[in-house]
């Protein structure tokens, strides 16, 4: 576990809205959360939570209306070069016209990084996500779990310290969603990086994750962190039949349905009293 190590992401009450005035729409409300050096986060919560807006403010491609983001305990006022993310669409995160290497290369181009170097870190990247020898090939020669890996490797080309996903696996196919859930497993652990993961699916959180943040809806706060008792080895058969894993998917799925009727009740509330 990594209760003893340092927070290395910190969110101390982040709130954002949207709008302003009477027509203002609060999506978050004071948000405070940490994740620890070398630890996987998997954020959950109804669909519509907010989460996709969160993870945007973590990263600073989006201004929180208040609170703050610090990353080593320097708060961050615009992207960091020691964050990198993974989007859900990697059809369109990828440039189909540039081959697999330049795709990869782009974030190591942009800092200036020698040429000779770029190809030897292109190279030993993509080898370390399970795709030697595809430098040449377009995205579109692809399958999309290979074109999914490709983004990943480009995120991790910096080697950097935090690795934000945006649902990244909700577009490929079971058996292959498996084998990248493994594989994101692997390159944490070997990498020592901090991952936060935004999900719906909650089996796919607690398989993941060394804790479980779920948050709430209308606005979203958090409404609890679950830490995962599943020790550091996962294995997608003997871990998913353990029965603390099915205590862990249930408390999450509860705290989701409370907060989904609670969020109805409100509703209607607002709908039914006079203008």
């Amino acid at each position: 576990m990594t209760d003893h190590l340092p927070a290395r992401l910190r969110v101390d009450n982040l709130s954002k809205e949207y709008g302003r005035g009477a027509s203002a729409n609060l999506v978050l409300k004071d948000i405070s959360l940490e994740v620890r050096q070398g630890e996987f986060v998997c954020l959950v919560g109804p669909s519509g939570a907010g989460k996709t807006t969160l993870l945007r403010c973590l990263t600073s491609l989006m201004r929180p209306t208040s609170g703050s983001v610090s990353l080593d305990g320097v708060r961050l006022d615009g992207p960091s070069a020691q964050i990198s993310v993974v989007f859900q669409e990697y059809t369109r995160s990828l440039f189909p016209w540039l081959t697999v290497e330049r795709n990869v290369a782009l974030p190591l181009r942009a800092r200036g990084v020698p040429r000779a170097l770029v190809r030897d870190l292109v190279r030993e990247t993509l080898e370390s996500v399970g795709l030697p020898e595809i430098e040449k090939k377009h995205p579109w020669q692809l399958s999309g779990g290979m074109q999914q890996r490709v983004a990943i490797a480009r995120a991790l080309v910096t080697e950097p310290e935090v690795l934000v996903m945006d649902e990244p696996f909700a577009s490929i196919d079971a058996q292959t969603r498996l084998e990248l859930e493994d594989l994101t497993l692997s390159l944490q652990r070997t990498r020592a990086m901090s991952v936060v993961l935004v999900t719906h699916d909650i089996d796919e959180a607690v398989y993941l994750a060394d804790r479980v943040v779920v948050l709430s809806k209308n606005p979203a706060t958090v409404q609890r962190v679950v830490a995962v008792s599943l020790g550091s080895e996962r294995d997608q058969i003997e871990t998913r039949a353990r029965p603390e894993f099915a205590e862990h998917r249930a408390t999450i799925l509860e705290l989701i349905r409370e907060s989904q009727l609670r969020a109805a009740e409100a509703l209607a509330a607002r709908r039914s009293s006079p203008a």
